[in-house]
């Protein structure tokens, strides 16, 4: 008897790859959601910490690692179920999607972090 596994739209495709890619694929995986802890334990520790940082600063940081601390998961969801269904299927590996958007938001937010640090300094 098979077992059932979950998701079906991924494990009802293709033939059952070598388990070290998935297994790969699932560290990918919960890199990913580690990733989104610390973007939200950032946000979080920015507005309960005592950082003086001008307060239109702290917000849009704050607002933004939390909002980047909810996009990652879903983006890892997704990427993790396109990755099984194209092992399974034996097709060539997609490049990363959402990196570059991740970086550059991560990237606009250090720089009004830094910014509003100067200005909270004044």
């Amino acid at each position: 008897m098979a077992l059932k596994r979950y998701p079906r739209s991924v494990y009802d495709v293709g033939d059952e790859p070598d388990p070290r890619f998935s297994l790969a694929n699932e560290r990918t995986f919960l890199s990913w959601i580690r990733t989104s802890l610390a973007f939200v334990a950032g946000g979080l520790a920015l507005e309960a910490l005592d950082v003086p940082v001008w307060p239109a600063a702290r917000s849009v940081v704050t607002a933004a690692f939390l909002i980047i601390g909810l996009i990652v998961p879903l983006y890892a969801w997704m990427t993790w179920k396109h990755n099984e269904r194209t092992l399974r299927q034996n097709k060539q590996m997609p490049g990363p999607r959402m990196a570059v958007i991740i970086s550059v938001l991560t990237a606009i937010a250090v720089l009004a972090l830094a910014i509003g640090l100067l200005i909270g300094v004044e």
